[in-house]
């Protein structure tokens, strides 16, 4: 059976970049962090919508520069080691367990991703992840982003099957939305314990944490 993960925010922790550089970005350090991310997606959603494209790697700098003009106090200098520090995101402490454990008993692992290709590659690299997956995924090749249909589908394509037969895995319940409507089997990481935003597509499982998917099967 397949299990597949979204990368940034599941696997990856998207606040790491602002968290290694606390104290030189200052008190405004969260909100900063959390615009950051806020950003990064709506330009995804945006571009989507309209038919134009830009990878995911622009988008995050194009994000990042928003938020220097958002919190002026913020030293500029900054940016280059933000943007290397994103490169290299730490995963979530339980990424490794949760991975090897459905790799030893028999399960297919991947990643579907917005990151461009050479931004997984290196998060993967630093956080010595590739060598528990089967397949890293991107929307790259399609030039849209999630929640789009063609997005998921590219899962089925890989591992020739169908979404019923796919345990797909993400903290963004915008993207668990996406992946239910498509027929996935869906489990939301809740790690915040946020209320649910699209009680009208369920996942199948709720969980706070990684390590929840071990008993999804």
């Amino acid at each position: 059976m397949p299990y597949v993960f979204d990368a940034y925010g599941t696997l990856f922790d998207v606040h790491a970049a602002i968290g290694r550089h606390r104290a030189a970005v200052g008190p405004e350090a969260d909100r900063f962090s959390d615009l950051w991310r806020v950003k990064q997606l709506e330009y995804t959603w945006t571009g989507t919508l309209a038919g134009r494209y830009a990878d995911f790697w622009s988008l995050t700098q194009r994000a990042l520069d928003f938020c220097f003009e958002r919190f002026p106090a913020v030293d500029r200098s900054l940016r280059g080691d933000l943007l290397n520090a994103y490169l290299e995101l730490d995963a979530y402490p339980d990424a490794h367990k949760v991975l090897r454990e459905l790799k030893a008993r028999g399960d297919k692992t991947a990643i579907l991703s917005n990151g461009a290709p050479p931004m997984l590659v290196s998060a993967l690299a630093a956080a010595g992840l590739k060598s528990e997956l089967d397949a890293v995924l991107s929307v790259d090749v399609l030039k849209m982003f999630k929640p789009r249909m063609e997005v998921y589908a590219l899962v089925t394509r890989e591992f020739a099957c169908k979404p019923a037969d796919v345990v797909f895995v993400s903290s963004n319940r915008w993207d668990a939305m996406g992946a239910t409507t498509f027929g996935f089997r869906t489990v939301w990481i809740n790690r915040a314990g946020n209320p649910d935003e699209y009680t009208d597509s369920p996942p199948d499982a709720v969980v706070p944490d990684l390590t929840g998917v071990l008993s999804v099967r």
